[in-house]
Parts: structure tokens; sequence; C-alpha cells
């Protein structure tokens, strides 16, 4: 039968009198709880370090191996020597080939595989030290008055490479001391067992042999001792390394992305095993413990967000430490970015179905009082969603602010300080202004339709500020090869002056739709795309952060 995994709801489950029990036995076997999932972790773990041992493997063989041909060995075994040792370094280089080129190995195929890389050393050890037996000078020193000390020596030099070969096993390769002690127990066994073998075939150094011996039962015991001990450890750490990064009930996973607030992670909800992203924000991550304050009333208002073209937010909390923390969807697709870097600029019906879509979330957040702030290519991922296809999600309201009047609450910007991404930021924004309101947005998102239909964003200078400058004072260049009533909604969306732009999402999002292009991509286009697309996508697209501050003011 097999065993629950443990986790907070479950031990709240048992009856009192079963807690400390429980608690007991999770503390002595953790991995019997943490299941499947730190089998996979421990797996990743020992893929790389059986990569890591199969080179450290390879490289002296390799030497030793053009040392045999460049000067060969004396008898006996001198020929099949050379070829086992050229046998054992071409089935390693193999071994490491089929390493480096499957990724996603099991944690009970990789046991076979350092089984046989133990065991393949063991057999080229044990060759060496047969050989020791049958060598002439063994023979000459029968009635040397030395012959015990070189027999000793002898004997020092094989426990050399049995100890090198049972240290660097429990120094690499995680395991529970038990199988540890069993894989290298068997290891020392066979070269005591050499050995004995050894002294009965030396009737005459018979004595001189087994005198050694004792060294040779010293030197692996102190070994395996080494080697169990360093092999639990090695484990232990990577338990308590895994556990680490369990947040709440989210287990932390590759790192995604970082910026000026905060980490992205890859996730997955422990007891659901819904994969999604995590955004950490850390206490020494800013000097004003108000700004998370802030930080964390903002999630609670993007929380609220329902609209399907936002991304939505599962969960938010904040950790024993300290560390704030909110959880969104994992997203497949790519960034708009991605989109115009990778496949070049979108026609103009296809601008048009994304930048409408985006018109739609924009207009539940501005109905509530929030802006967005921070809308560029980089923030917005196309995918699949639902069946359908080009579904475009606005992510990261990070600087998302109140225009609630009397609402300080979630204002993080003081007059001033300028907050987000120069290419696609309004001019009231690049002036420091902090009394903003959807117009703002409305700016952003015409530069990311410039930047959808021409590839570039509005304004490209070679610092933040001239940018920021353009933006305030420039014309901007009307995009070429693009229809005449599109360009004309992306310019006036650009309009220096707020009266000037359309006064909300829900107009532009109307003018959009009037233009002649907007019949031009539909969902029977947008799913062949993606069909051709989807061999090519292996990576999610993630919710990344790279907001600036940009210049601040007295």
């Amino acid at each position: 039968m097999s065993r629950p995994e443990f986790s907070p709801q479950i031990f709240s489950t048992l009856p009192p009198g079963q807690r400390s029990g429980a608690v007991l036995e999770a503390l002595t076997y953790p991995a019997r709880f943490l299941g499947s999932r730190f089998d996979g972790e421990l797996a990743r773990f020992l893929h790389r370090r059986l990569v890591l041992v199969t080179v450290l493997s390879i490289v002296p063989g390799l030497l030793f191996l053009l040392r045999d041909l460049v000067e060969p060995p004396q008898p006996p075994f001198s020929f099949l020597g050379v070829w086992l040792r050229f046998v054992l370094v071409l089935f390693q280089g193999c071994v490491l080939a089929t390493l480096l080129g499957v990724s996603d190995w099991t944690l009970s195929r990789l046991r076979y595989v350092e089984l046989s890389l133990v065991a393949s050393m063991t057999g080229l050890f044990a060759w060496l030290q047969l050989g020791m037996y049958r060598h002439p000078v063994l023979f000459e020193i029968a009635d040397c008055d030395y012959g015990l000390e070189i027999v000793r020596m002898w004997i020092h030099s094989t426990a050399v490479r049995w100890f090198f070969l049972i240290v660097v096993y429990g120094v690499f390769i995680p395991n529970t001391w038990v199988r540890c002690l069993l894989v290298t127990g068997s290891v020392s066994s066979l070269a005591l067992a050499i050995t004995m073998g050894g002294a009965l075939t030396t009737n005459h150094l018979c004595f001189d042999v087994l005198y050694g011996t004792f060294d040779l039962a010293v030197f692996l015991g102190t070994a395996m001792a080494v080697a169990s001990f360093g092999s639990h450890r090695l484990r232990l750490l990577q338990q308590q390394a895994f556990q680490a990064r369990q947040l709440g009930q989210y287990r932390l996973g590759r790192k995604l992305g970082a910026g000026g607030m905060g980490e992205v992670y890859q996730a997955e909800h422990v007891l659901l095993r819904r994969r999604c992203a995590i955004k950490l924000i850390r206490p020494d991550q800013t000097h004003d413990p108000a700004i998370l304050e802030r930080f964390e009333r903002e999630v609670q208002a993007m929380a609220g967000l329902t609209h399907p073209n936002t991304v939505e937010v599962y969960d938010y909390g904040r950790s024993d430490d300290g560390t704030f923390y909110y959880v969104m969807e994992y997203l497949p697709g790519l960034t708009l970015e991605e989109l115009v870097t990778g496949y070049g600029p979108v026609p103009p019906g296809r601008a048009i179905f994304l930048l409408a879509q985006l018109c739609r979330a924009l207009r539940e957040a501005h109905g509530i009082g929030l802006l967005h702030r921070d809308i560029k290519p980089s923030n917005v991922i196309v995918g699949e969603r639902g069946g359908e296809s080009d579904v475009a999600k606005l992510l990261d309201f990070g600087l998302v602010q109140s225009v609630v009047p009397g609402d300080d609450g979630l204002r993080l910007t003081t007059q001033g300080m300028i907050l987000g991404s120069p290419p696609f930021m309004s001019p009231e924004q690049a002036v420091g202004k902090s009394d903003l309101g959807p117009t703002t947005d409305v700016y952003s998102l015409g530069g990311v339709g410039y930047y959808l239909v021409t590839g570039r964003p509005p304004f490209v200078r070679e610092t933040p500020m001239e940018v920021l400058l353009a933006h305030a004072y420039e014309p901007v260049e009307p995009p070429a090869g693009v229809p005449d009533d599109l360009s004309a909604v992306i310019l006036r969306c650009l309009s220096k002056k707020p009266g000037e732009r359309f006064c909300d999402v829900k107009a532009l999002e109307l003018a959009l739709q009037q233009c002649e292009s907007a019949g031009d991509w539909d969902e029977e286009r947008a799913a062949a795309w993606w069909r051709a697309l989807r061999p090519a996508i292996k990576t999610p697209a993630v919710p990344t952060d790279e907001t600036q501050t940009v210049a601040t003011s007295g």
C-alpha cells in the first residue's frame, strides 16, 4: 500500500493522537512525503551529476589509453588491457552522448546508467588488480629482504584506485546511505576477494599479501564511510533545497525572468498540479516598505479583473520571510515582441484583431478606475486558449494606478518620478506627471499598434532620455506601407495632447473595427498560422517585469 504524500492539508485531517507520529515520520523520512515531485527534481540533479562523473572518467581514461599506445605495458594481459581501456572509454563516450542527447530521463533509468558506470570502472580496476598477481616481478621478490614492504606498497597503489572510485561515487551521486553502502560494499568486497584470491595463487608471498590485505580493508572501510555520509548528505541537502522552494502551496521551478520590482518563476500548485507563474517581490528589493503594501493592494485590485483577455491572477500572499508573491496564469504562446522579432510585422488585419482584444481588456480595467501605465509588446502574450487562436492576454499590471478620486492607495509614483517603458510611454508620463487618465493607456496602445505594423516603436533613439524627449515634443512619422485609415487611427492614439486622442478604449476599438482591413484576419487564418508554428514553440512565453525607473527629480 502506497503512503500518502505529506501536506499541511493531510496533516490537519489526522486525529490528534496520530499527528505527532506523522510529523516524526515526515521528518525522519522526508522523501516518502515528497513523492514523485522530488523524484523529478532528484532525476534532474542526478542527470547533471552523471554527466560530470562521466566526463571525469573519460578524461583520465583517454590519457592512460594514449600512454599505453605510446609505450605498451608489459605482460601479462598487456594486449587485452589496452583493448579493455579502449572499450571502456568508448562505452563511457556513448553514455555521455546519450545523457546529453536526452533530457527527460526518469530516475529509475538514471539509476541504471549510474550502476553501469560504476560496474564498468569496477571491471577495469579488477582487471588491473588481477594483472598484479600475474606480474613477473611479483615472483622475483620472493626472496628479497624487503618483499613485505614492496607487496604492501603494491597493495597501497591498488587501494588508491578503489578509494578514488568509492569516494567519487559518494561525493557526486546523491543516495540514501543504505543504497550507497550496498553499492560501495559490493565494490569493496570484490577488491578484497581479488586480494585474498591473489594470496592463494602466490604461495611464496601468501603471508605478505594477507598482511597487506589488512591495510586495503582499512582503506576501503574509510572510503565507504566517507562515501555513505557524503552521498546521504548530498541527497539531504537536495531535499532541503527542494522544500525551501516551496512557497505556500506552490513549488517553485526554474526562473523565468526578473526586473526592477521582482522575479518570475515557473511554479506548480502542490495539490492541484496546475502550472502557473509566480512573481516574487522580496523585502530587500525595495527600500520603502510602504511600496510593498501599496503593491499588495494593486494585486488585490488586479485580482478583480475577469476579462478573458487579461491575465488571470489565481492567488497572492506573503511568506514568513516577508516575500510578497502573486500567482498568475502560465501562458503558452509568444509575446508580441517575440512575434514581431521572429516573424516580422503583422498584416494590418491581424494588428486590428489583436489591438481590439487589448481594448476590451483595458475597458474593464478603466471601468473600475485602474490604469495599466506599462502597455508594451513584451507585456502582451498571444497564443491559443480554449480552442481559439490568436487570443491576446494583457500582462503585468505592476504599475497599475487608481484614478478614482480620493484613492491614493494605488498611486506608487510622486510628481517627477518617471516609471514605465520609454519606447511606449505617453508624453505625460515622459515628463513625470502623476495626474494621468485613460488616454495614457490609449497612447501606449497606439505605440504597440505602430510596432505591430512596422516592426519598430514610434521613436528609436540612442538613449532612453532621448526617447522620452521625442515622445514629449517630436511628431510621429506615419507608418509606411499601412492603409490610410489604420494609419490615421494609430497616429490619433499617438497625439501629444490627451484631448486629441480617442477619449477611451471603446472609441478606439470602434475606430479599429471600421477600418477596411478589419475583416482580413479571422479565426480560420489564425488557426492555420498557429498550426504551422506549433512545432517550433517549445517554451511557453511568460510574464516578465522589465519596467524601468527612467528618471527622478526632486
